[in-house]
């Protein structure tokens, strides 16, 4: 089992964050998410918190040892669960893959709270683990593959979001000084 782990800030307030999540793809930065489908949301009426639940649609070049090994396509399906809590200002996201889950799992946890200094802690961690038992090598070099296509997409996710926000919001605050 491989573990990831990253943290940090967003120069934004975690209102904006949150309502940037929703924009957070299409984006070139991010081209390997092709289709996001929401399945369910709904608002807790005695606490106020926001569930989200989505499919995204992926696109993932793998190697040809790991299809021809494991069989698949480049197709992958993610599930992704969110909660937003309003009254604590928190942003929980958990996901993990439908693909190929009988061969590799990746749990994925985000964390989006307000930092004193008026921006966004973003907090995330994966677990990613083959289930190939049988085979211990090729199990180590399918976990490696993951871990770095995930650290990968992780970076290229950090750029796109960020370029998401600042368009989001910079593109607001022109138009509110044009309007003045």
């Amino acid at each position: 089992m491989h573990y990831f782990s990253q943290l940090f800030n967003y120069d934004h307030p975690w209102s904006h964050v949150v309502i940037g999540m929703w924009h957070k793809y299409p984006n070139p930065h991010c081209s390997h998410v092709l289709s996001i489908d929401v399945v369910d949301r709904s608002v807790d009426p005695n606490t106020g918190i926001i569930r989200t639940e989505r499919i995204l649609g992926c696109k993932q070049k793998a190697p040809t040892w790991i299809v021809k090994l494991f069989g698949g396509s480049e197709d992958a399906f993610v599930r992704e669960v969110s909660f937003i809590d309003p009254a604590t200002q928190t942003a929980t996201i958990t996901s993990v893959n439908l693909s190929l889950s009988q061969f590799a799992t990746c749990y994925e946890s985000i964390r989006y709270t307000p930092s004193p200094d008026g921006r966004t802690t973003f907090a995330q961690t994966a677990e990613i683990q083959a289930r190939v038992a049988l085979w211990r090598s090729a199990a180590d070099k399918l976990e490696n593959w993951l871990v770095q296509r995930f650290e990968q997409n992780a970076h290229l996710g950090k750029i796109g979001f960020t370029d998401v926000l600042r368009q989001l919001w910079e593109n607001r605050e022109q138009q509110t000084a044009k309007q003045s």
